[in-house]
């Protein structure tokens, strides 16, 4: 496998990574435990899942995409419609999750996260998509060389 590839795989799995820890938060903030005064936000706890896994997926899934826009890749390109698949409907439950968060503890971070996510995965579905129609380009003839040209 080439490093493009590589790197697209990559970026899947900080995808599911990315969601499973939103998932996890607001499962927990459904019925958190019974002392409040551990002083509990779910601002910082997001911003952290954003930068440690679904910033690095899709900048894995943007170079992916570039190293292999030449060629076109149908793998590549259907790992990262997945990844941004799978984005998009992590991010839609977990924003029907919100209604059932404890009212405490919900604040804007966490209502625009699945939003905002939702809105991330759809130009990275695109872009997946725009792969799978590349077609390799055929190599310059090149004239100029000495040989059986004539």
């Amino acid at each position: 496998m080439a490093l493009e590839k590589y790197m697209a795989i990559a970026g899947l799995v900080l995808s599911i990574f990315f969601v499973a820890e939103v998932l996890t938060l607001f499962n927990f903030m459904i019925d958190p435990s019974d002392n409040d005064s551990f002083g509990f936000e779910a601002g910082p706890k997001l911003y952290q899942f954003i930068s440690l896994s679904i910033a690095p997926a899709t900048i894995m899934m943007g170079v992916s995409f570039h190293l292999s826009k030449r060629y076109g890749s149908r793998l590549n390109g259907m790992l990262i419609i997945l990844s941004g698949a799978i984005i998009l409907l992590g991010m839609a439950y977990a924003s029907t999750m919100i209604e059932d968060l404890k009212p405490s503890l919900v604040d804007s971070s966490v209502e625009m996260v699945p939003l905002i996510s939702m809105g991330l995965s759809i130009p990275i579905i695109i872009v997946g998509a725009r792969l799978l129609k590349i077609r390799p380009r055929k190599p310059k003839k090149n004239y100029l060389e000495d040989g059986d040209n004539f």
